[in-house]
């Protein structure tokens, strides 16, 4: 039988899963010393594909991968069709509301930037608000800075760059972490592989 293929976000997430995956007992020798390669065999019978967040989802969703290790924000932003099945419990942060310390009054808000629009738009239409939402790639604490948005909804991990850009949190949105997620059709045809491995992880 084919390995079990996880794709795992590169980066911090990806470094925490090796560890995980390490503590479960698997030989994650070629992940570490992986060179240039994207595909990399773990043990027997499990292959780790590296790629960028929005990728591991798209490989589990097409099936192309079995399991997928990606942040709850992404899942929010970009994910539907598949089985969120574990929550790792690294890579915690949080989804927030920041804007100037001296900024309007929340309910007076009416322009977000952010690197996650549908995240954003499903908060603020929860809370009966109307705002326009404005897409950023780069550095989404310019915007209010720059007067292009009241706030801006971004991950938070410790809030010193929001303090060092003279922002603070009006709002938290919601907590995050890293997710174990499934191709549906992968859950069906190798159910036991997947729970055996999942079981491991979380002991």
């Amino acid at each position: 039988m084919k390995p079990l293929r996880i794709a795992l976000t590169k980066g911090r997430l990806e470094k925490k899963t090796v560890e995980l995956l390490e503590a479960a007992g698997y030989d994650c020798t070629q992940v570490k010393d992986k060179g240039r390669r994207l595909i990399l065999p773990v043990g027997d019978n499990i292959e780790v594909v590296l790629a960028k967040a929005a990728d591991v989802i798209t490989y589990v969703e097409n099936g192309v991968c079995d399991l997928g290790v990606v942040g709850k924000d992404t899942i929010m932003e970009l994910g539907n069709s598949f089985y969120e099945i574990l929550d790792l419990g690294f890579g915690k942060c949080r989804f927030a509301v920041a804007g100037k310390t001296d900024g309007c009054e929340f309910s007076r808000i009416k322009t977000v930037a952010t690197k996650y629009p549908n995240v954003t738009r499903r908060y603020f239409e929860g809370l009966g608000m109307d705002v326009r939402v404005i897409k950023i790639e780069g550095s989404v604490e310019l915007a209010p800075l720059l007067s292009l948005a009241d706030v801006i909804v971004d991950i938070v991990e410790t809030g010193s760059t929001l303090k060092e850009n003279g922002l603070e949190i009006k709002a938290e949105v919601c907590p995050i972490s890293a997710r174990l997620i499934c191709n549906i059709a992968s859950m069906k045809l190798r159910k036991d592989e997947i729970e055996s491995l999942s079981e491991k992880l979380v002991q």
